[in-house]
């Protein structure tokens, strides 16, 4: 904030001029909760049940979210997020293993 300085004694408030300074800010971009990723991973590539765990903490990401609690609904979208890469690495393995095997 600016430095104010104290009004001399016969400046009347009265004659000064009048401005109003309005801040507007951006409200917070809402976390992403990987809601279509998880149902990709639960349908597809359901490897130990992580896809249906990535599903389950997405949905609580999206609850979190319309609840207007961000930091929740952050927490449970990144755990979401790293459950659907580690699903898909592994399904990544195994398709890449099965080939091998195959041929």
């Amino acid at each position: 904030l600016p430095p104010y300085e104290v009004l001399p004694a016969e400046v009347n408030m009265e004659e000064l001029p009048r401005s109003t300074t309005v801040l507007l800010e951006e409200p917070p971009r809402p976390p992403r909760d990987h809601l279509v990723w998880s149902l990709f991973t639960t349908l597809y590539g359901n490897f130990c049940c992580l896809g249906l765990l990535a599903f389950v903490f997405s949905v609580k990401s999206r609850d979190r979210k319309v609840l207007g609690d961000y930091s929740g609904a952050l927490s449970y979208g990144s755990t979401a997020k790293c459950l659907n890469i580690v699903a898909l690495v592994i399904n990544i393995i195994i398709v890449v293993i099965v080939v091998t095997v195959v041929s």
